[in-house]
Parts: structure tokens; sequence; C-alpha cells
């Protein structure tokens, strides 16, 4: 079995009520709206660009004797929701940061994966790292240039 971590990419819906922080903080960015987060920005989560999780499916339909075995699939570091708003306002080139409210109950603090056993037992490692997969998320959903 694999587990995903906060997974993003392209063509992920902000509008969704499953929509995840960055496809999120992405359009407010664009709109040029300040991007909420609940609470201070230090809450951190382990991000991990959707060709990771692809690469970690194709391993583990090859990999020998590893049937009913848990494997977390993400890229082994943490990231603070403050860090993922500057890493967006470089990309986006916009000065406009967050705006914080009051934190929402029962949101997990801390999220991290150890990809140990992915990386012995399935080869995986991290193909993609978090702020390349940012930049290309943010270059697959660009508004179209009028020529």
């Amino acid at each position: 079995m694999l587990r995903y971590f906060n997974v993003f990419g392209p063509r992920q819906d902000p509008a969704s009520q499953y929509a995840a922080v960055i496809p999120k903080f992405i359009a407010a960015l664009r709109r040029g709206d300040a991007p909420t987060i609940f609470g201070d920005g230090e809450q951190s989560r382990d991000f991990t660009y959707v060709a990771n999780v692809v690469e970690a499916n194709l391993r583990a339909c090859t990999a020998p004797s590893v049937s009913g075995m848990v494997f977390n699939v993400a890229c082994g570091h943490r990231t603070t929701l403050n860090d993922l708003v500057r890493m967006l306002q470089q990309i986006l080139r916009v000065g406009l940061g967050p705006v914080h409210e009051a934190p929402r109950g029962g949101d997990v603090r801390h999220s991290l994966a150890d990809i140990n056993r992915a990386e012995e037992l399935l080869g995986y490692s991290v193909l993609v790292s978090l702020e390349e997969g940012l930049a290309r998320t943010i270059e697959s959903s660009a508004p179209p240039t009028i020529s």
C-alpha cells in the first residue's frame, strides 16, 4: 500500500471542497488576493509533486516481495506554510503576503513522511523537488497569452 503525503500538481481545482493549499494559494496570488493561512503559518507539511507519486506507483508494481507492506510517498522534507507562500511569491513574482486567520480546530501541526522504506525496497527517489514542482504547476496552469 502506498500512502501519499500532500500531493499537488497541474489541474487541481482550487474551488473544490477537497482542494489542497497549493492550488488555493496560487489562485489567490494570481487574482491579486492575499492567500489565507489559518494560524501562524509555521505548521508544516511534506508536499510532493504528482510525478513523484507516479514514479512510486510504477516502482511498487514491479518490486519483488513487497506485497502487504506500507510505503510513504513524499519528499521527506517539511515546509511551513509561510515558506510555501514565499516560494510561490518568488515564482509568480508577486509581493503580496498572506493573511493570517484563527487556527482551525483539529488541524495537524506538522506532517513529515519517513520515505526510507520506499527508497530501500522500491528504489524510490524524489524526481521532482518542491520548488521545481511548484514551478511546473504554475507554468502548466498559466493563463494563455494573447499574441
